[in-house]
């Protein structure tokens, strides 16, 4: 990775086709009573897979997670071994995880208690799958490792992958650690497949009509760019992540194809961010969260926009 503002050539890597694997047969969703935890459980098991919903907490409403669930505490080690391992009664192994929980916004409590949250529920997730031998690995990154609040901003326009994790939160730091983390795991364990997802402020459709009030200020959203994710296209984003077979780790920008915003894309950057360099012409509402990647290599494609639901 650099931080030099010009995208690297794509020309190297493979399409899609080349690199999609076959899913897995039974799959552990931690977190699995959050916003994106819920869509992503029933977008699995919508397309025929066994999945084992996990989460800390039991008092979420079983309409959510329908079906097969087992409460664990992910920062207790022997927990997630017994939970992935077929170590629970009336439960069976999976052979591929996706992880989803943790404390999901710098803020929600003090620093030191959402990283040694976070922390060690990702140490014992990826722990886990390598003691028990899993090779399928898909997490939940942050778009916060881009820099988000942008305070400084980006070193360019769409932002993506190709410069070095800022974290400017202790959250945000704790997602940039974790695919440090990924990375080791994978040279330890040469045929894991970690795929971590940098999901956008993820939104279910009843979030969507606040997204007009957005236009009277371009401010109250350029903490992110003015980005999103519809929680189903997270979803499918983790779908194709679970596809992936191309062993070691790689991270993904997985947004919205656009906006939240009426105003276009680059009349917004000119207003807020005049310095920063554009590396394409924008389309209309173009996202600034650039998902060039994920369509190349995952063959991801967003399916929603807030636009659908807001007249």
């Amino acid at each position: 990775m650099s931080d030099s503002p010009t995208a690297p050539s794509s020309s190297s890597v493979p399409p899609p086709a080349d690199r999609a694997g076959a899913l897995p047969r039974r799959v552990a969703v931690t977190g699995a009573h959050g916003k994106l935890g819920r869509a992503v459980v029933t977008h699995l098991r919508a397309i025929g897979l066994d999945v084992l919903a996990i989460d800390r907490d039991p008092a979420g409403d079983p309409r959510d997670v329908p079906g097969e669930f087992v409460v664990a505490d992910l920062t207790d080690y022997g927990q997630v071994v017994e939970a992935f391992g077929g170590g629970v009664d009336e439960h069976d192994a999976v052979d591929a995880v996706v992880h989803l929980a943790a404390i999901p916004a710098p803020g929600m409590t003090t620093n030191a208690a959402t990283f040694a949250n976070n922390s060690a529920a990702t140490y014992n997730v990826f722990a886990a799958a390598r003691a028990l031998g899993i090779t399928t690995l898909v997490w939940a990154s942050s778009e916060t490792v881009l820099g988000l609040p942008f305070d400084t901003p980006p070193p360019y326009a769409p932002v993506d992958e190709e410069y070095a994790p800022r974290p400017e939160s202790t959250y945000s730091l704790n997602k940039a650690l974790e695919e440090e983390l990924a990375r080791h795991f994978c040279r330890w364990q040469p045929a894991l497949v970690a795929v971590g997802l940098r999901f956008s402020n993820v939104m279910d459709v009843e979030d969507y009509a606040q997204f007009p009030s957005f236009d009277a200020d371009p401010q109250l959203r350029r903490w992110n760019l003015w980005g999103y994710i519809d929680a189903r296209d997270g979803a499918q984003a983790v779908e194709k992540a679970l596809a992936h077979d191309v062993p070691g780790a790689d991270v993904f920008v997985i947004a919205n194809a656009d906006t939240v915003m009426s105003r276009s894309s680059a009349s917004l950057m000119a207003e807020v961010y005049p310095d920063v360099p554009l590396t394409k012409e924008l389309g209309e509402h173009e996202t600034l969260l650039g998902i060039d990647k994920a369509r190349r290599v995952l063959g991801y494609e967003p399916r929603h926009s807030w636009r659908d639901h807001v007249g």
